[in-house]
């Protein structure tokens, strides 16, 4: 007679009891619990180390704000770059040149979520295209090409 045990034991009549092996499944990435970096991440890190920028510590911070205010993900870190070299030029936790770079934030990443949320429900920059919104960011003629320029070099449009 032999009887299975959910402890993982066959227990023979009038032998002794020998642990049986069940293989674990494999996860797949669609559960919950199962983690997949970010494809994104890998881009934007290679960009800001290529360019051995600052920026290169709030990758995450970047992809969250892009993600949580329906933004490109490329926006926030090619203004970032061309405003202050990505943070190499930056002054109080300012990447981005608010304010005629007179904007203070506690951190980079309080400085990231609030011109993040700015450029989304701002009433200067709400409902704007992605030139609209640059034009209002910076009425510089040639501001909205160097910027799409860097989205351009850290991915191409999807």
């Amino acid at each position: 007679m032999l009887k299975l045990f959910s402890s993982g034991l066959a227990v023979f009549a009038g032998m002794v009891s020998i642990p049986y092996a069940v293989a674990p499944q494999p996860q797949p990435a669609s559960l919950p619990g199962y983690y997949r970096e970010d494809p994104r991440s890998a881009v934007l890190r290679a960009f800001f180390e290529k360019q051995d920028c600052p920026a290169q510590y709030y990758i995450e911070e970047f992809l969250d704000a892009a993600d949580q205010y329906d933004l490109d993900w490329r926006l926030l870190p090619s203004l970032a770059y061309v405003e202050s070299t990505g943070g190499k030029a930056a002054r109080n936790n300012n990447l981005f040149g608010w304010d005629s770079g007179r904007a203070q934030f506690d951190s980079p990443t309080a400085g990231i979520h609030e011109v993040g949320y700015r450029l989304t429900h701002s009433a200067l920059y709400k409902d704007k295209d992605l030139d609209g919104l640059l034009a209002t960011y910076n009425p510089d003629a040639e501001y909205a090409p160097k910027v799409k320029a860097v989205m351009q070099q850290i991915a191409p449009a999807e």
